[in-house]
């Protein structure tokens, strides 16, 4: 589990770019709210052994400059309020900008680690250039390139230096976080669960205002239910909607054990709920999709909830052996067979195979189809074993790991899921050389 790291700034100084660089690969989320268009980027990423998550607020192209700031400034608070450190970038090609000064000027009150990182100093008279920044009043900085690297080491460094550490908390109780898009029922949800209006629930996107945990102790069932709805008031309900819904879910599951991804039936298995899903894989926690209001779906047919599913498995490939349940916040339908089945991914995720049983069952379905030769040289793996960790992680000892591909990774995974029960569950599989 790690930290939240917020990088904010005008646009075009260069954030997408190294936000690629830090989680070391091209990703992008596009989003509509409102009729501006806009990225959104959030991942993971790790330096000198320490992991955060990683945020890009992005920016907004809209008709006049005095809206643009407004924007600008609601990213930034938004960002400011949920993230544990925040890297304010600027371009040295353009200068100090009317506003970089109004963004400074927020982050001057900020009580949290500020980092200014100076883009695009990539020789030794933009160096010099970069003094001018000192203005900003944020005392020193970095200077780096985000397309060539240079100087993001540095950078680094200093910020996983202040960089809490969070640690996995050894609770007695799981934690179920119940995450997705604004106005799926997720509050509506966790009610009828625990039988009381705990929490406020409107047509009004956004209308929760914190992650609140909630003690679940009913029908033989115990754990801490945490909502991650929203906005936090009225006033913030508009085209930061997404963002913000997009930080309190990154909260959200960085600190819980197991994910119910509550989705619109009649909206569908979208981007912004694809994106969800993918981080808490990437999180390595437990993960049952919910799609609420299937009484609002008109025109079922024999076939219709066979068929949804099958969509949904498409658009989360090759991570598929996920349990997908067809349930109504409003008629109760099928809500608590959710939450046994939250609780058996929540025993898959912790399960431990005993090392002889391991070999015993993996090493056979091995040697019947081993690893493809590569270059003339056959891979031979001898021993295996679950590793140590919180979640579910195997090594396999052989002769010549990197000679052992993805694909064959993938049968592994999958005689795993096979012959020992891990539905909802990521795995990971290390080759690991004997």
């Amino acid at each position: 589990m790690g930290a939240i790291v917020a990088i904010v700034g005008r646009p075009n100084v260069g954030k997408s770019t190294f936000f690629n660089r830090l989680i070391q690969r091209r990703e992008a989320i596009v989003d509509a709210v409102s009729g501006v268009t806009r990225d959104r980027h959030y991942g993971k990423s790790d330096w000198n052994g320490k992991e955060f998550s990683i945020i890009d607020t992005g920016g907004y192209v809209v008709g006049s400059d005095d809206v643009f700031e407004q924007e600008i400034d609601k990213q930034v608070e938004l960002a400011i309020q949920e993230a544990d450190a925040i890297i304010f970038m600027v371009d040295v090609e353009s200068g100090v900008t009317g506003m970089d000064e109004d963004v400074a000027k927020l982050l001057r009150r900020v009580n949290k680690p500020v980092f200014l990182a100076i883009n695009k100093v990539d020789n030794a008279m933009r160096q010099e250039d970069a003094v001018e920044f000192y203005a900003l009043g944020l005392g020193d900085y970095y200077t780096l390139s985000s397309i060539n690297g240079s100087g993001t080491g540095e950078l680094l460094d200093a910020l996983v230096e202040k960089l809490p550490d969070v640690q996995e908390e050894e609770s007695e109780l799981p934690r179920f976080a119940v995450v997705g898009r604004p106005n799926a029922g997720k509050s509506s949800f966790i009610n009828a669960l625990i039988g009381e209006d705990r929490y406020i629930v409107t047509d009004i996107a956004g209308t929760t205002r914190d992650s609140i945990d909630t003690k679940y102790n009913r029908f033989g069932f115990e754990f801490n239910l945490v909502d991650t709805a929203g906005i936090r008031r009225k006033s913030k309900v508009k085209e930061d909607l997404e963002f913000y819904s997009v930080m309190r879910s990154v909260r959200a599951i960085e600190h819980c054990d197991v994910c119910l991804l509550l989705l619109d039936a009649t909206r569908g298995f979208d981007g912004q709920v694809a994106n969800i899903f993918w981080l808490a894989q990437r999180n390595h926690k437990g993960i049952v999709i919910l799609v609420n209001k299937w009484d609002l779906v008109a025109d079922k047919e024999t076939n219709t909830m066979k068929q949804y599913t099958q969509r949904i498995k498409q658009a989360i490939e090759p991570f598929t052996d996920v349990p997908i349940l067809f349930i109504s916040v409003l008629t109760k339908q099928r809500i608590f067979k959710a939450i046994e089945t939250a609780v058996e991914v929540y025993k898959n995720r912790s399960k431990k195979i005993i090392t002889r049983k391991f070999n015993e069952v993996m090493l056979p379905l091995i040697e019947h189809y081993p690893p493809p030769a590569f270059k003339g040289k056959h891979v031979k793996i001898k021993f295996c074993t679950q590793l140590p960790t919180p979640y579910p992680q195997f090594a396999f000892f052989c002769n010549l790991p990197q000679y052992v591909k993805e694909p064959y990774k993938r049968y592994l995974e999958n005689k795993l899921r096979e012959e020992f029960d891990f539905s909802g569950v990521p795995i990971s599989i290390f080759m690991r050389k004997k």
